[in-house]
């Protein structure tokens, strides 16, 4: 499908959301400021099995790249992180159908993770890669990303990838329970509805963290850079 064919997600917060969290905390967003050095930007699942099938996904990936660069050039972290290919089970079969499960479970390809990206993407030497094992990248020994942002001592985590409400949300709520600052962005982030994308953006904003446009991110990257 070509580029012209891109969609983007109409994303929103819901203005009692946000009242709710203003009546709270006194702001509208709990994190008004990040350090780069101490920032990772976290993408997940950009691999050409879900960007290549869903026009949702492709027009994501020059917000990916945006946030990719400000963060390198500010002195942040960049994850790559892409599925595992998962030994076959008896309860993948039984849930998703074999056939399907056989699908899933090869969905991020196979060969070097840098090649096993989405063709656009442009990744540099000091970019982390990882492959998870279960949905979240973040639950314990399932990927060794928790470990290599630790490394690093990166306490904040930007979520962006694919899809909305699976594992860019299942990792966003295991960054929180592991004391991660967690910041969600709304438009590098999609999923294949804009109800199932903006279903997950409630709830991530409403307990695990917040919810920001790219341009927002870029904001705060450089206004702590200059």
């Amino acid at each position: 499908m070509p580029d012209s064919e891109a969609l983007i997600h109409a994303w929103h917060i819901e203005d009692r959301e946000y009242r709710r969290q203003e009546e709270r905390r006194g702001r509208r967003f709990a994190y008004t400021s990040l350090e780069p050095v101490r920032t990772a930007l976290v993408v997940i699942d950009m691999v050409p099995f879900f960007v290549g099938a869903n026009p949702y996904t492709r027009r994501i990936v020059p917000n990916i790249q945006l946030l990719a660069d400000g963060l390198r050039a500010a002195g942040g972290t960049v994850a790559w992180v892409l599925p595992a290919r998962t030994a076959r089970t008896s309860v993948g079969d039984e849930f998703h159908g074999p056939d399907a499960a056989e699908m899933f479970r090869n969905s991020g390809g196979t060969g070097r993770l840098q090649d096993r990206l989405w063709h656009e993407f442009a990744t540099h030497t000091d970019d982390l890669m990882a492959e998870k094992s279960a949905p979240s990248a973040f639950f314990p020994g399932c990927s060794p990303l928790p470990a290599l942002l630790q490394e690093r001592e990166i306490d904040t985590v930007l979520i962006t990838g694919a899809v909305t409400n699976v594992c860019c949300e299942g990792s966003a709520r295991d960054a929180c329970t592991l004391g991660y600052r967690v910041i969600t962005v709304a438009d590098a982030n999609s999923t294949g509805r804009d109800q199932d994308h903006n279903a997950t953006l409630h709830t991530v904003y409403r307990s695990f963290g917040d919810v920001r446009p790219t341009a927002d991110v870029l904001g705060l990257v450089d206004a702590t850079a200059t």
